[in-house]
């Protein structure tokens, strides 16, 4: 019977050392070498300092900066584990809306975020990212249509000329992968630090 057993048990520890240990090892090792920004989180950072990820968004509330697209995440209530409370972009919980197009709080919703845009001095049609959660929760991105109609607002806000904001958007506009793969897409953290590095107001990190 042990014949029989030790093959397999052979088996189990040559395979675990492979698979669970030697391939995992190597791989991270080739993309250390090859994609180290990328293989350790694709970290930005200011002055030093990590202030995010390009894969992650924020959330970014003040009028003085550019917003991300709505986030539907979740987190546990502090005050009662076992209900949820609204933590946009919480990285720990991506998730969407799961409301459906008839939905009456979706409505509600939308219909809040296009009032607010429209108080902030946004004019012309609402850019659909605006006012519409993603699968994740966690997108890093809007649309560039979504940057430019917020840029009256920042500029205003920060007493900057319009062009000037609107050259900050186009600057940061990203292709395409070899202009067939995805979307046009601004980051909205990456545009947030190259807009406090333009000058203007003061600036909070959010």
């Amino acid at each position: 019977m042990f014949s029989l057993i030790r093959p397999a048990f052979v088996l189990l520890a040559l395979f675990s050392a492979l698979t669970g240990l030697a391939y995992p090892l190597a791989i991270t090792g080739l993309a250390q070498l090859a994609l180290p920004w990328q293989a350790n989180g694709s970290l930005i950072t200011r002055n030093g300092v990590v202030v995010g990820s390009a894969l992650i968004g924020q959330n970014f509330a003040s009028a003085k900066y550019f917003h991300g697209r709505p986030s539907a995440t979740q987190a546990p209530d502090p005050k009662d584990a076992s209900k949820t409370i609204d933590a946009p972009y919480n990285a720990a919980n991506s998730t969407g809306s799961n409301l459906g197009p008839t939905s009456g709080k979706l409505i509600d919703r939308v219909k809040a975020t296009v009032a607010a845009a429209r108080s902030a001095g946004e004019k012309g049609a609402i850019p659909a990212d605006a006012v519409t959660t993603s699968a994740s929760g966690l997108d890093p991105e809007i649309t560039p249509e979504n940057a430019y109609a917020q840029v009256d607002r920042v500029a205003a806000t920060r007493g900057l000329p319009t062009d000037k904001v609107r050259d900050l958007v186009a600057a940061r506009i990203e292709r395409p992968a070899f202009g067939l793969i995805g979307e046009p897409r601004v980051n909205v953290l990456e545009l947030n630090l190259a807009l406090d590095a333009s000058g203007g107001v003061n600036a909070a990190k959010k």
